[in-house]
């Protein structure tokens, strides 16, 4: 595999193939809470809640959804910078979000629909220009 590994900032490695100046560089999101797009010709990403097939544009939509399918809001004071749920008392599942939806991420997304598959998916915005 050519190309460049770069580290993120939790520590991540990821292949960067034919990487340019414009891989490195940080690109602000075009939708509040759509991933951010670092490699050329990468797109931002959605979470879409499939039930509806809407875009989750906010916190609060993302939270009734969560709700609506069994998860609980934690409240942990040992990490006030996140916004956490969990499944249940004697469940290992947890959802940990960046305290502002402005920093939601494809990374995420991602952790959202590993836990619930058949719930949300992850896609491309120009997929998805008909839902917002």
């Amino acid at each position: 595999m050519s190309g460049v590994w770069i580290f993120d900032k939790k520590g991540v490695a990821h292949l960067i193939k034919n990487p340019t100046r414009e891989s490195f560089e940080l690109k602000q999101p075009t939708h509040p809470g759509t991933g951010t797009a670092t490699a050329p010709g990468a797109r931002p990403r959605v979470l879409v809640y499939l039930p509806e097939n809407e875009m989750i544009g906010s916190y609060e939509e993302l939270e009734k959804r969560l709700i609506e399918i069994g998860w609980t809001r934690f409240n942990n004071p040992m990490k006030s910078d996140l916004l956490q749920f969990h499944k249940s008392d004697d469940s290992a599942h947890l959802i940990s979000l960046p305290k502002s939806f402005t920093n939601f991420n494809s990374h995420n997304m991602y952790d959202i629909v590993v836990k619930n598959p058949s719930v949300f998916e992850v896609r491309d915005v120009k997929v998805c220009d008909h839902l917002i």
